[in-house]
């Protein structure tokens, strides 16, 4: 099989994966902070999304080390696995009524996400330079797909089985159970050969085949990192585009609650904003992708900027306007999208095959690290200061990209990429 043949082959099981555990992800999503505010309470309640994404950074750590022992394949299946469980411990825990085990729960879902963050460097570990950017972002575009699915599925999800004594709000999480382990078994059967494997086979000599050397880690990842422009530049603009977004949205439901209005009309309000950042996340990335390949990575990085400080601009400026708060979210997204899409792509031109799944893992580990911050310091930052104070803040936040991004240098320093120079060689299956 040509290493072409390995490509499509990836890029049509990650499209699938993706499209199930985005629905997995959205399906609970949607009714988890409702679900933490039932048994917690409302203050507590924004701490559910919080213990997803400090639970997807973290899992970047174990999921790097997966990667580089094993490849692609376990570590991504690990991810979706961990996340059954977890939407299996968030049923029992409404069941029995236990905060703690809801939390854990909610923790061990962030593996889905992390695996979703991965399975976009998976669609680049054979594919040619000239076509990272659009491999990468149709893989992105696919969540999309679960991302608009999963929530209208949640009601019937609720429904089905409080015949069985599980809490309606609870419900869609035995489908995400369910879902997350369909993505694990397919990964398991399908994901061969491995993408990762077999990019690191194509720049190895037979002797180095045979070494059981260790491969190199994050550390050897942050030095190599610290040492690239490119590869800084790359890092920082996925982490600031996290921060600001991450910032910004999880903001936005309460302050379109501080209008006064009744609960049916807010969650009406609520619901068509964060549609329409959804849609500027995901539904885009595909441009997104080919402008990337066609410009060039920091072009776009540049207009995800752009993007970002406008969105910021619109939202801040919007007061209870739906209209413009819609559309400030879905900049939003498109910034966030830009910034993903191009720094992504960046980031795996700029490093060595070798160390590519460590910088991976690092720069998912950074990005969620970031996001995690943003979201644990907004509620204090509006409460203090108000909506319009936050999104000056995150305009703020894309400063330093800004300076690095007008210094750094335009070159990428990189060995030849084994995608490019062996195309047309046999691999073994």
């Amino acid at each position: 099989m040509e290493l072409a043949a390995v490509q499509r082959r990836t890029l049509r099981l990650l499209f699938v994966t993706q499209i199930i555990s985005g629905i997995g992800v959205a399906i609970g999503a949607s009714v988890g902070a409702l679900l933490a505010a039932d048994l917690a309470g409302v203050g507590p309640s924004g701490l559910a999304s919080s213990a997803i994404v400090v639970g997807a950074a973290l899992f970047a750590l174990p999921a790097t080390a997966i990667v580089n022992r094993h490849g692609r394949r376990p570590s991504l299946a690990a991810g979706y696995f961990v996340a059954a469980v977890g939407a299996t411990v968030v049923v029992l825990a409404a069941v029995r009524g236990s905060i703690p085990l809801l939390f854990l729960g909610f923790f061990l879902l962030g593996g889905a996400t992390a695996a979703n963050f991965q399975a976009r460097y998976a669609a680049v570990d054979l594919a040619p330079a000239a076509l990272r950017g659009r491999h990468l972002s149709l893989i992105v575009w696919a969540t999309t797909l679960g991302a608009v699915v999963g929530p209208s599925l949640a009601p019937l999800a609720g429904a089905s089985v409080t015949q069985y004594g599980v809490p309606t709000l609870a419900g869609p999480f035995v489908f995400s159970a369910l879902l997350f382990g369909l993505a694990t078994l397919l990964l398991l059967l399908l994901l061969r050969p491995d993408s990762a494997v077999v990019a690191r086979a194509a720049i190895r000599s037979p002797s180095s085949l045979a070494s059981d050397a260790p491969r190199p880690g994050m550390r050897a990842a942050l030095r190599f990192v610290a040492s690239q422009p490119s590869a800084r530049l790359g890092v920082s603009a996925m982490a600031v585009g996290n921060l600001v977004m991450i910032g910004v949205m999880a903001m936005t439901p309460v302050h379109i609650k501080g209008a006064g209005h009744d609960a049916a009309h807010t969650l009406s309000i609520v619901g068509l904003v964060l549609s329409f950042h959804v849609a500027g996340m995901f539904a885009f990335s595909p441009v997104f992708g080919w402008l990337t390949d066609r410009l060039g990575r920091r072009p776009v990085i540049f207009a995800g900027i752009a993007l970002l400080l406008a969105a910021c601009a619109l939202a801040g400026t919007a007061g209870q306007q739906p209209s413009r708060l819609a559309g400030g979210l879905m900049v939003l997204g498109l910034g966030w999208s830009a910034t993903m899409v191009a720094g992504s792509t960046l980031l795996s031109d700029s490093i060595p095959v070798e160390l590519r799944p460590s910088a991976q893992g690092l720069s998912d580990l950074m990005m969620g690290l970031a996001g995690a911050t943003a979201g644990a310091i907004s509620g204090v930052i509006v409460a203090a200061w108000g909506y319009s104070t936050l999104t000056l803040l995150a305009a703020l936040a894309t400063a330093p990209l800004i300076v690095l991004l007008s210094f750094s240098p335009n070159r990428i320093h990189n060995r030849p990429e084994a995608s490019e120079a062996v195309d047309r060689r046999p691999v073994a299956r």
